[in-house]
This record gives C-alpha cells, sequence and structure tokens, in this order.
C-alpha cells in the first residue's frame, strides 16, 4: 500500500514536471520521457563492464583499425558540422557571451539551436562506441570508471537540458566541446592509421593543455551567473550541475598535469601522450 502511494505521488510529480518541458520538442526521437536514454545507458553500462569482457574473456581481440579510422574521422565530420551550428543559432549571431537566456520562440534561429542541441544530444550515444571498441579490442584496462562516468552522464544530463532549455549560455560548454573534439578525433583517427602516420602528430603533447583550457574556459563562464546582477536564465540548476562538472574535470586534469609534467611519474601509454579520450 505504502509503495502504491509513493508511486502515485512519483507519477503525480513527474507528470507536474514535465509540464514545463519545451513543446517545440514534442515528437522528436528519444525525447517522449527521460526513460529511453536511461534505458540506452544501462544497458551501455552493463555491456561494456560485464557482458562485454565476458564475451571476449576467450576471444581474440577484433582488428578494427579501418572501422576506428572511419569512426574517428566522421566525429570529426559531425563535430565540425555542429561548431558551425552552434556559431550560426546564437553564439556568433548575437549571444554575449555572459547572461544568454534561452529563446523558446519559434523563429529560425532559435528552432535551430534546438536541432543543434538535440544532435549535440545524440552525438553522445554515437560515442558511447568509444567503449565499444576497447572492449572489443580487449582493452579493459581502459575502460576505467571516469571514462564511463563521463560517458553516461553526457546523454543523461543532456536530455534535460534539451528538453527544458535548448539554447542560451548553457549551450556554451558544448561548443567548447565539439571544437575540442575536432582536434581529439583528428588524433585519434591519425592513430588508428597505422604507424606510418605517427610521424604527423608533433602536436599530440598540447592535447592535455587544450583540455585544460576547456575546462577552465566552462568554469568561469558558467561562474558568471553567480557574480551577474538579475540574470533571468531560466533554469539555474543547469547552470549549477555545468559549474560543477567542469570544476570537477577541470580538477582531475590539473591532477593529472601536475603528476605528468612536474612530478614526472610514468603514466599509461595514452596519458604518457598527455591526452585522454574520456572527453
Amino acid at each position: 500500500m505504502a509503495l502504491s502511494n509513493l508511486t502515485s505521488k512519483a507519477v503525480l510529480l513527474y507528470d507536474e514536471w514535465i509540464k514545463d518541458a519545451d513543446p517545440r520538442l514534442e515528437g522528436w526521437p528519444l525525447m517522449s520521457s527521460p526513460f529511453p536514454t536511461t534505458f540506452i545507458i544501462g544497458t551501455y553500462i552493463y555491456f561494456v563492464t560485464s557482458l562485454g569482457p565476458k564475451l571476449m574473456e576467450n576471444k581474440k581481440p577484433f582488428d578494427l583499425r579501418q572501422i576506428m579510422a572511419f569512426y574517428n574521422f566522421s566525429v570529426v565530420a559531425l563535430s565540425l558540422y555542429m561548431t558551425y551550428e552552434f556559431l550560426m543559432s546564437g553564439w556568433a549571431t548575437g549571444y554575449s557571451f555572459r547572461c544568454d537566456i534561452v529563446d523558446y520562440s519559434r523563429s529560425p534561429t532559435a528552432l535551430r539551436m534546438v536541432r543543434t542541441c538535440w544532435l549535440y544530444y545524440f552525438s553522445k550515444f554515437i560515442e558511447l562506441l568509444d567503449t565499444i571498441f576497447f572492449v572489443l579490442r580487449k582493452k579493459n584496462n581502459q575502460v576505467t570508471f571516469l571514462h564511463v562516468f563521463h560517458h553516461s552522464i553526457m546523454p543523461w544530463t543532456w536530455w534535460f537540458g534539451v528538453k527544458f532549455a535548448a539554447g542560451g549560455l548553457g549551450t556554451f560548454h558544448a561548443l567548447l566541446n565539439c571544437i575540442v573534439h575536432v582536434v581529439m578525433y583528428t588524433y585519434y583517427g591519425i592513430c588508428s592509421l597505422g604507424p606510418a602516420y605517427h610521424k604527423y602528430l608533433w602536436w599530440k603533447k598540447y592535447m592535455t593543455t587544450i583540455q585544460l583550457v576547456q575546462f577552465i574556459m566552462i568554469t568561469v563562464h558558467i561562474g558568471q551567473i553567480y557574480i551577474m546582477d538579475d540574470c533571468p536564465y531560466q533554469y539555474p540548476i543547469f547552470m549549477f550541475i555545468i559549474w560543477l562538472y567542469g570544476s570537477m574535470f577541470l580538477v582531475l586534469f590539473l591532477h593529472f598535469w601536475y603528476h605528468a609534467y612536474t612530478k614526472g611519474q610514468r603514466l599509461p601509454k595514452m596519458a604518457r601522450n598527455g591526452i585522454s579520450k574520456d572527453q
């Protein structure tokens, strides 16, 4: 009886809460409720942490170099496109980089931002292949908690971002992330072409610096909302989540930087290259 009452209250609370969702997204794929996204992420976590390693236990690693080259350069192309769309739907056409609120109108620019936000959200499902490739290649040491956490939390939190606040200052970190992904997946793509192309990767030592700059910019930009007077951004809770996420990864990368370059400790190969595939 108590469980039934609790369930009924939860359903009523959800129904009341979902009334504030952006009506422009009605009927869009995966946007009806957070449950399809939650199911996909749950399946992903189960596969990469349990089922996948068990299935691969007595099998040889798959040779996925050609597939990974295509995948990596495809992500580069998609990231370039999303960068352009974020710029043209606000960040290069009117946003102030300060208190930019969500435009809920049906103007062409506002709808362009909605489409870009949804595409960015969907791209996070595509990037789950990063981990699946690790499992199929039996690189289980790279399936770390941080890696899985990052790839899981991004699509889940972005469902709420798209559903309630597709635009405004909450999308700045997505723009930066797309730009960084152009650089990172270009690196991964060239790596996947084989040793003959590694001579073109002289810039790999700057990868960690690029990611550090990204998290500093995200944290500083989003932190403005706490010092601006009367910024009417519609969902301040999203700002706190983005600030918390940016700050957390900034600390983690500073920790990496300190141990890699100040103390000079020996690190795994990918870390020694100054990069991480957790972003």
